[in-house]
């Protein structure tokens, strides 16, 4: 089998950091010698998260076997998303903010038992519904627990309390038209019905202007989605909200905001 060295990009820092996650829970369990030292480990686990690498690829590169390459991935996984803000954190951090982005997307995924619930309607694909907030700026603060695709984003966002929490905190959040009738301080544009009248000169502009604001709202998705395991999710479904979880959490020590 041939091999070629290959890039991850992100920072030293990300590496470090689940690094000493790995030797900590080693330490924890007192285990004893593995295949690969805490940083080898890590490095496999972010070849998989961000480049997309399969397990086969990842052992035959790594030199281990296949059961073992999925077992320490499994592992790295469960530990980053135990550290994973809850709602509560997600809603302190929102609070802070001068307004928040709302919005939804679709991870793919191929191994669907019961595909009915997994099919979405409006991207003619199977996957998982994901909610994100994103700050002013863009970026990603929160990534919620999945859902089957055939969700629609407004009872996604309700099942996740995505509408209650910003009310709670009165932190006004704007989304697209999925959102409306949500209610609280979720802000949606106008939206054209056939039984009223053309929209009015002023809520087209309105509309126009927040159109600019949830577009940031995409940069976060963006950012999610270039961890490249997430451009098709190749496990049970009900692995996703892990891994999502754990990608949350590398993507916020990458921009250092993840707290020690």
């Amino acid at each position: 089998m041939l091999s070629y060295p290959a890039a991850i990009p992100l920072s030293n820092h990300t590496l470090v950091r689940l690094g000493d996650l790995i030797r900590a829970e080693r330490t924890r369990r007192r285990s004893r010698w593995r295949r690969l030292d805490p940083g080898r480990q890590a490095l496999l686990v972010l070849a998989h998260l961000r480049n997309g690498d399969t397990h086969a690829r990842l052992a035959a590169g790594f030199g281990i076997s296949l059961s073992t390459a999925w077992r320490y991935v499994r592992e790295a996984v469960d530990l980053l998303a135990a550290l994973a803000d809850d709602l509560h954190a997600a809603g302190e951090r929102a609070a802070r903010l001068a307004y928040a982005i709302l919005d939804g997307t679709l991870v793919p995924i191929d191994r669907v038992a019961d595909q009915k619930p997994y099919y979405s309607g409006k991207h003619h694909r199977h996957g998982v519904n994901v909610q994100i907030l994103a700050d002013p700026a863009g970026r990603l603060v929160w990534a919620s627990a999945v859902l089957p695709g055939a969700v629609h984003d407004l009872t996604a966002a309700r099942t996740h309390g995505l509408v209650d929490m910003p009310t709670t905190h009165n932190v006004t959040t704007f989304a697209d038209k999925a959102y409306q009738g949500a209610g609280g301080t979720v802000r949606t544009p106008f939206k054209r019905h056939a039984t009223r009248p053309r929209l009015s000169r002023g809520q087209k502009a309105v509309n126009r202007a927040h159109a600019r604001i949830r577009a940031l709202g995409e940069r976060a998705v963006s950012l999610l989605k270039t961890w490249k395991v997430l451009a098709k999710l190749r496990c049970c479904p009900r692995r996703a909200t892990a891994i999502i979880a754990a990608i949350l959490v590398l993507h916020h020590i990458q921009t250092r905001r993840q707290p020690r």
